[in-house]
């Protein structure tokens, strides 16, 4: 009787093992088929919650970006909406495969992730009350400046010797200026447009000379080359055929 339970828990433990094989490789195949992309939906007009998203509810110049690659490439997009400061910590350890977060390509993201072919170009400007007077990047001397969290904005203000007061949300930013309780926010231009838009009593202050132009790209793993060969390949026929310009155009001018 007990060789014969041994033989039946021996028969048994085989058996789960071949259903959990099987239940792994089932998952391997879905996972195959899909691309999951990080990216933190508080940057509009390249990324942002809507009711009714391109991907889910998430929507925007990056979100459309990523749609198209994946469907190119016969599989289907996921997002994980998170803090960007987690983006490329995520990416490391595997549970994203590529970030697109309106990021800036720089030397010390580079040795986190390797990037993709750049798809956007933009620059830093600060956004201010109507009446304001910072004319340029030095009149933020002794002023209210706030910045959002892990963007670039922080790392220009930072560098400028500034002190400033980060937010994990562009829109919490903003509400600081519309309120009175900070004199500027800096962030990238685009975004910067859709809030200035969106908020009466508001307006864009640009100084090249202090803020340098900058590339967004979406990362991945170092050393993922099949899928970076994947997107650069989407990436370079949107930006020969007009596709991206146009996206941006459509976000931009929303309302």
């Amino acid at each position: 009787m007990k060789k014969m339970m041994k033989k039946v828990v021996v028969i048994l433990s085989m058996a789960m093992l071949v259903c959990g094989l099987a239940a792994c490789g089932g998952d391997s195949a879905k996972n195959s088929d899909t691309i999951t992309f990080g990216t933190n939906a508080e940057f509009p007009p390249f990324e942002f919650v809507a009711s009714n998203g391109v991907i889910g509810q998430y929507d925007g110049i990056d979100m459309s970006i990523a749609k198209q690659i994946a469907e190119k490439n016969g599989m289907t997009a996921e997002i994980e909406n998170m803090e960007f400061d987690s983006l490329l910590i995520a990416l490391e350890n595997g549970q994203i495969d590529a970030v697109i977060a309106g990021m800036t390509v720089t030397d010390e993201r580079k040795e986190e992730a390797d990037f993709s072919t750049p798809y956007y170009e933009a620059t830093q400007v600060m956004i201010v009350k109507e009446d304001s007077d910072i004319k340029k990047a030095s009149d933020m001397a002794g002023k209210r400046i706030c910045v959002i969290q892990g963007y670039t904005g922080e790392t220009c203000v930072n560098d400028m010797g500034y002190s400033y007061e980060a937010f994990k949300k562009g829109t919490e930013a903003v509400m600081e200026l519309v309120n009175g309780k900070c004199d500027v926010v800096v962030i990238d231009s685009a975004t910067a447009k859709k809030y200035v838009s969106d908020n009466e009593g508001l307006k864009i202050v640009e100084d090249p000379a202090a803020f340098e132009g900058e590339q967004y790209a979406i990362a991945v793993k170092k050393g993922n080359t099949e899928l970076l060969d994947k997107i650069n390949k989407v990436i370079e026929e949107m930006l020969a055929d007009g596709t991206i310009s146009d996206l941006a155009v459509k976000y931009s001018e929303a309302e």
